[in-house]
């Protein structure tokens, strides 16, 4: 059974995103479940800080051993920062998803939107 940790939020895109900070920001990253479906990562190409993002859009992609994926902007809003450490070491994806392997920080245009996001329960019915 994959890790899906409570208090975060989830798309069915495989990604989870975490509650606002008090500025708005959110950070994001992808589940247990995708980097397990992924295999090992080797690359990640997201956008640089200061780029606006829409929700649903392509922002970016996941290289693995098996195939390439998208990156989807789970809200609109601006990037803040993408995780640089990757660029180094992309495996911290698959070894550590919800924690050093995250991908982006997001400031949220509107923290309306989370409200549209699955819990860990639904994306765990999702993916069971």
């Amino acid at each position: 059974m994959s890790n899906i940790p409570e208090g975060l939020h989830y798309t069915a895109e495989h990604e989870w995103i975490s509650e606002p900070d008090a500025a708005g920001v959110v950070r994001v990253g992808i589940t247990d479940f995708a980097q397990d479906a992924l295999g090992d990562v080797v690359y990640v190409q997201l956008p640089d800080a200061g780029s606006t993002v829409s929700g649903a859009d392509v922002v970016g992609e996941v290289e693995s051993t098996k195939s390439v994926s998208d990156v989807y902007a789970p809200v609109s809003g601006e990037v803040v920062s993408r995780n640089e450490a990757l660029d180094n070491d992309p495996s911290l994806i698959n070894t550590d998803p919800y924690g050093e392997g995250w991908l982006l920080e997001i400031r949220v245009e509107s923290a309306a939107v989370m409200e549209e996001l699955l819990s860990s329960s639904e994306y765990s019915q999702q993916v069971g």
